[in-house]
């Protein structure tokens, strides 16, 4: 096998982008300004984990930089927003629970990477 490839797939290469914000739906226009931002989000592979956390999962540091500029184009006017990005490695330790019931983490969906 290719080492370089082997490299690629590392679970300390592989990231998590994840997209936490907070913003204003006080008005009608501000409630338009957050829909299409989720919808921004949506439509670049990002999927909801909480109402206002989005992630994403990218093969390589540099696919997540790709996607983090997507996410920075999109910003709203008004409003918090924030991006972390984490290995697929520090996400893979993650403890989920819905209500005391613990949960094991869903495994990223295949992606097919045309570029």
């Amino acid at each position: 096998m290719d080492q370089n490839r082997f490299e690629r797939l590392n679970q300390y290469r592989s990231m998590w982008v994840l997209v936490f914000f907070d913003l204003p739906t006080d008005t009608l226009t501000d409630r338009k300004y957050a829909a299409k931002f989720r919808k921004d989000l949506l439509n670049d592979g990002f999927a909801m984990f909480q109402f206002s956390i989005y992630m994403r999962f990218c093969a390589s540091r540099e696919n997540a930089a790709v996607h983090i500029k997507r996410v920075k184009r999109a910003l709203p006017k008004k409003g918090k927003v924030a991006i972390m990005q984490i290995t697929d490695k520090q996400f893979g330790m993650i403890e989920l629970f819905h209500g005391q019931k613990e949960l094991e983490p869903e495994p990223p969906s295949q992606q097919l990477e045309l570029f």
